[in-house]
């Protein structure tokens, strides 16, 4: 995807020759990065026994928003985990966000699956779309932040204020472009550029960063700044992004509306964030329900739950480390979920 350069070889043994990269071919790996983790380039064709058959051709979007949900929930856990490229296992939990956000990416997923989201007929799906409208678009605006950092800190910290949809190369600009609800996401968003909240959450990445693994104290330093960390990118998320891009959405808003009414409550999935990889759990102490009066598309009202819900995650990773990491691992193998082949026609019957 990124431009290529080529040069004349010299004949002179042991001569070296560096290449610099500007910003935009230092953003341009970032954004690829988060474009080819959600593009397959596997697809699916009927033979004439209308049998699916799997063909390699060129590289598209994951269709299924569930399966989309899944891989990034997966790649959240991979960063936290550092296990994505330029991750350090000596650095674990400095992208401590992640962590949180692959149990919400899972979320989306759970939701997507549920009959009572996922299988609305086209016209009153806005639920399933928002979700996977803003789902797609936070990944696509928040993954490059953390490549960056992981794999260039010192181009992170220079280039901050460099980023946007346009300080691209050519290939990555069309490709953002001709992405899912682009037109209307990217201005929304404020372009991929960077803000107060992005700012202060890498801020304290490097102070997670320099504290170093020693006493209780400095173990109590590391804890705060991960939680500091965690609210100023949960801000930039609920804030910067989701807000005006699908809860402002009057059609969004409405369906939330409808799904609040007493008489459609038993069509409306549990609002409840569940620290586990499956999608439900029995044991109260590993879960976060939103409060009854919770209004989702409003900012306070969410925020207020979420921030409930974020201090409940920063327990269970003191208390059942072990038990959250299984969790997180399990997650991170779902990194390579493709679109399911589609059904095989049935055979016709007179």
């Amino acid at each position: 995807m990124a431009d290529s350069a080529t040069g004349t070889t010299s004949s002179q043994a042991n001569n070296k020759v560096s290449i610099r990269y500007t910003d935009k071919e230092m953003w341009s790996e970032a954004q690829e990065f988060a474009y080819l983790r959600l593009a397959t380039t596997q697809a699916y064709k009927l033979n004439l026994w209308g049998v699916p058959e799997v063909v390699t051709g060129k590289k598209h979007l994951l269709t299924e928003y569930n399966v989309r949900a899944r891989r990034i929930s997966a790649t959240y856990a991979r960063f936290y985990l550092e296990k994505e490229e330029g991750g350090k296992a000596s650095k674990k939990g400095r992208f401590y966000w992640m962590a949180l956000a692959a149990f919400a990416a899972k979320t989306v997923a759970c939701s997507l699956e549920d009959v009572r989201v996922g299988s609305m007929p086209s016209g009153v799906d806005q639920v399933a779309k928002g979700l996977g409208k803003g789902n797609l678009w936070l990944f696509y605006d928040i993954a490059p932040w953390h490549w960056m950092h992981a794999n260039a800190p010192d181009c992170m910290a220079q280039y901050e204020n460099t980023r946007s949809d346009t300080n691209l190369v050519p290939a990555l600009i069309a490709a953002t472009q001709v992405m899912p609800w682009a037109a209307q996401a990217l201005p929304k968003i404020g372009r991929l550029k960077t803000n107060q909240h992005i700012h202060a959450a890498f801020e304290k990445v490097r102070a997670i960063e320099a504290i170093p693994m020693g006493d209780e104290i400095q173990k109590k330093r590391r804890r705060e700044a991960q939680l500091e960390h965690l609210f100023a990118i949960a801000e930039h998320e609920q804030k910067v992004v989701l807000q005006p891009l699908i809860y402002d959405d009057e059609d969004f808003a409405w369906w939330l509306r409808q799904q609040r009414k007493a008489w459609v409550n038993w069509a409306s999935p549990t609002l409840e964030l569940v620290f586990a990889a499956a999608c439900t759990t029995d044991d109260p102490e590993l879960k976060s329900v939103a409060p009854q009066d919770t209004v989702l598309e409003d900012f306070k009202s969410r925020f207020h739950w979420i921030g409930k819900a974020a201090k409940k995650f920063h327990g269970l990773m003191q208390t059942q480390a072990a038990y959250m990491e299984g969790e997180l691992q399990a997650m991170a193998s779902w990194v390579s979920m493709s679109d399911p082949a589609p059904k095989p026609i049935p055979p016709y019957m007179p």
